[in-house]
């Protein structure tokens, strides 16, 4: 049974930081490309951040780049997403995505909220 679980998020504050984790398993995490996506109120899914299966090559949003990273330990089937100096424009439920040709599998989300 392929899960998907997302966990990590909470409310902080303008500036703060936070580590999302989305726990993999019930297939091969290391075959997988891997996502983060969020979702605002009243606002399409958008793709935040990318992680090769192969090199681990990343890419990023604009409106993210140089403040979230992205990254996977595949001997421990986990992806992170760590987000700094966070804004309030980042308040979303973020989900987690693994990718491998036409399959795609998502987690639950888990929910950010950025406020003083």
């Amino acid at each position: 049974q392929v899960q998907l679980v997302e966990s990590g998020g909470g409310l902080v504050q303008p500036g703060e930081s936070l580590r999302l984790s989305c726990a993999a398993s019930g297939f091969t995490f290391s075959s997988f490309g891997m996502q983060w996506y969020r979702q605002a109120p009243g606002k399409e899914r958008e793709l935040v951040a990318g992680v090769s299966s192969s090199y681990g090559i990343t890419d990023y949003d604009d409106s993210v780049k140089g403040r979230f990273t992205i990254s996977r330990d595949n001997a421990k089937n986990t992806m992170y997403l760590q987000m700094n100096n966070l804004k309030p424009e980042d308040t979303a439920v973020y989900y987690c995505k693994a990718v491998r040709g036409f399959s795609a599998y998502w987690g639950q989300g888990t929910q950010v909220t950025v406020s003083s």
